[in-house]
C-alpha cells in the first residue's frame, strides 16, 4: 500500500532557530518551509520535518542517517563545520570516530543540538 509513497521523516527539536542553523547551515540541507511549529528540510528528496517540541526525547540509537560515498571526506567536512563525532567505549573507532562493522560498512555517529543521534554510513562495495 505505501511502497510507492514518499517517506516523511520527523525529528523533534526544542529550538527551531538552532535546528535551522544546524540542519540548514551545518549539514547543508535546504530548508524549504517554516512555521511556528516546524521547519521542513529537503534531504535529497525526502521531506524532513524538524518539529518543535517542548522536550525532545533523545533516543540512544540512530534516528537519522545518511549514506555517503567517502566517509572520511564527509567526516572531515562536517568536523570543519563544527560537528563533533561520538566515541563509544568498547568500540574500535579510528581517529575520525569511524567504526567498521563486521559487514565492512563504515559508520560514524554525531548528535544534533538536541541530542538526536545521527549517523553517516559508507557501505562496503
Amino acid at each position: 500500500m505505501l511502497q510507492d509513497r514518499p517517506l516523511i521523516a520527523f525529528v523533534g527539536v526544542s529550538d527551531l532557530d538552532r535546528a535551522g542553523q544546524f540542519y540548514g547551515r551545518t549539514l547543508g540541507l535546504p530548508l524549504t518551509d517554516e512555521s511556528p511549529f516546524a521547519l521542513v528540510a529537503d534531504a535529497h528528496g525526502t521531506m524532513l520535518r524538524l518539529t518543535a517540541v517542548e522536550q525532545p526525547a533523545a533516543a540512544p540509537y540512530t534516528v537519522l542517517g545518511w549514506s555517503v560515498a567517502d566517509i572520511a571526506s564527509a567526516v572531515d567536512q562536517l568536523t570543519a563545520r563544527g560537528v563533533d563525532f561520538t566515541r563509544y567505549e568498547g568500540m574500535e573507532q579510528d581517529e575520525r570516530g569511524v567504526w567498521t562493522a563486521p559487514s565492512g560498512a563504515k559508520i560514524a555517529w554525531f548528535l544534533d543540538p538536541d541530542g538526536n543521534n545521527l549517523s553517516l554510513t559508507q557501505f562496503s562495495a
